[in-house]
């Protein structure tokens, strides 16, 4: 009986510590996200004023994954970007991405402000927890330049050059271009 009393009083401290331990990996991730989308943001300003959109294509398709790279391993979890969209195949979504970029697109239709638009979930994988956790990219005026729908021939040329395989073009201003996501093994 008394473990019983014990196990009842333990079991609502053992669910605020986890989830104050995930409102902490949110913080972490949100900084990584920042961190991670300010480099990229940087190299593809750098290659716009150095040559233009065409530069800047050339840029992401070189530096993004380095960026993603460097970034993982500083923080020790994977920092990556997805979209129900894709440029480069490398950031197809899993099931769970995929899974909620579709529920991003439906909540931005209901009215949710893009900026709002995150979602995290500790899961089971291979009987180890691990937090995974995404926050939308909104597509903002320069993003059109090489995803909207009507694209400079020069452009286009670098893109299939690039990305023979792209789906990435025809966005709107205000679309959810795609999601940062991080996987992170919880200890």
């Amino acid at each position: 009986m008394k473990k019983l009393i014990l196990i009842a009083l333990l079991l609502p401290l053992s669910t605020a510590i986890q989830a104050s331990s995930e409102q902490q990996m949110i913080l972490e991730s949100k900084k990584s996200i920042k961190l991670f989308a300010q480099q990229l943001k940087n190299k593809l300003q750098q290659g716009m004023k150095t040559g233009g959109p065409t530069a800047a294509i050339q840029v992401c398709n070189t530096a993004a994954a380095d960026i993603a790279k460097q970034v993982s391993d500083q923080q020790g979890w994977k920092i990556a970007r997805t979209s129900l969209k894709v440029r480069n195949s490398d950031n197809t979504p899993d099931a769970w991405e995929a899974k909620v970029l579709q529920d991003f697109e439906k909540r931005l239709k209901q009215g949710v402000a893009i900026k709002d638009l995150e979602y995290s979930e500790i899961l089971n994988k291979h009987s180890q927890p691990e937090f995974r956790y995404m926050k939308a990219i909104p597509t903002q005026g320069i993003c059109l330049s090489c995803h909207g729908d009507k694209l400079a021939p020069a452009i286009t040329e670098k893109l299939q050059q690039l990305y023979p395989q792209d789906q990435a073009t025809g966005f709107k201003l205000g679309d959810i271009r795609g999601a940062f996501t991080i996987t992170r093994s919880v200890d």
